[in-house]
């Protein structure tokens, strides 16, 4: 059979949990409770920014831009998972699984610059409280989501295609039950050194850069917090930026972890890669309106004037 046939599959076949195949039903269950928590939090959020007017603020129309790019993570995700678990459909389309890898990374991208975005805002708050909303202004916060989605589209745009150009003459199946690029990558049977170095680019340019400027925004928040003479307005500060460093952790600990596991750990049990990619895609969404939803009083207030009954 000529190579020609190899270069674009017709289809990869997905792969749900290791060693569970025979349980998937019963798999299933977590999995549905998640996206459900996960679709109902992330649109709540965006409701409640949207619908007070007071919450349109920089604090705030950030969170809406975070919950925004973990909901596109998750309806990424949704389809093949859900798919493959309750009706153990494991074929997807070889175009399919290059649009649904593009949108799962381009909404985690989004979901970094996000974190960046917000640390810069605790730290202008902060340092220059008195200039911080002629600074942080809603039109330069709505510049800044829109360059990080630029930034998003353009770099992942030559992915799929340097992909495309590639014969997939091994094996297509998947090591996950949704598209990644590191599993793509690992299946064609031509050098996929330009591919290898092209996606740590968009790694250090993205997830690098982020990390890096939230670290050195909060060595800046602390030593304008360690110059505050009150030990009560020094807590007061370091208090508002509780809910971000949580969202930092929950965001950056999976996916360090995933990186690691792609990279150093070839031989270790596929159930690791799968529990490692799944808690880094499905984790955060669920867990970030949560964070936001008990630590921010002004949502924690317009949540519970919706669901307090009013009497007359």
């Amino acid at each position: 059979m000529s190579n020609i046939s190899y270069l674009n599959p017709s289809i990869f076949l997905l792969t749900g949990i290791p060693g569970m195949e025979g349980g998937n039903m019963w798999v299933a269950i977590p999995f549905c409770s998640m996206y459900v928590i996960s679709i109902l939090g992330n649109s709540t959020v965006l409701f409640i920014i949207k619908a007070d007017h007071s919450l349109h603020k920089p604090m705030y129309l950030f969170l809406s831009m975070l919950a925004a790019a973990d909901l596109g993570v998750c309806l990424s995700t949704l389809p093949t998972v859900l798919s493959v678990l309750l009706f153990d459909s494991r074929e997807i389309g070889f175009h399919a699984c290059l649009a649904q890898m593009f949108f799962i990374h381009c909404f985690s991208i989004m979901d970094s610059g996000v974190l960046w975005a917000m640390a810069f805002d605790r730290f202008m708050a902060i340092y220059n409280p008195l200039q911080y909303a002629s600074v942080l202004t809603n039109p330069r916060v709505g510049l800044i989501g829109l360059g990080l989605m630029v930034r998003s589209v353009s770099l992942l745009i030559p992915l799929p295609i340097l992909l495309m150009r590639l014969p997939f003459c091994r094996s297509h199946v998947l090591a996950h039950s949704f598209c990644l690029h590191p599993n793509l990558i690992q299946l064609p049977c031509a050098d996929t050194k330009v591919n290898s170095l092209y996606g740590l680019f968009v790694l250090q340019a993205t997830f690098g850069l982020d990390s890096l400027s939230i670290v050195l925004s909060y060595v800046m928040i602390i030593r304008t917090v360690l110059s505050i003479a009150s030990k009560e307005e020094r807590l007061k500060a370091l208090n508002t930026c509780v809910s971000h460093i949580c969202a930092v952790l929950i965001y950056y600990i999976p996916m360090i972890g995933l990186s690691m596991v792609y990279r150093f750990g070839k031989h270790t049990p596929p159930q690791i890669h799968t529990l490692m990619a799944n808690i880094y895609l499905l984790v955060p969404p669920v867990l970030n309106p949560i964070i936001y939803s008990v630590k921010a009083k002004q949502i924690r207030r317009v949540i519970c004037k919706l669901l307090t009954p009013k009497w007359h």
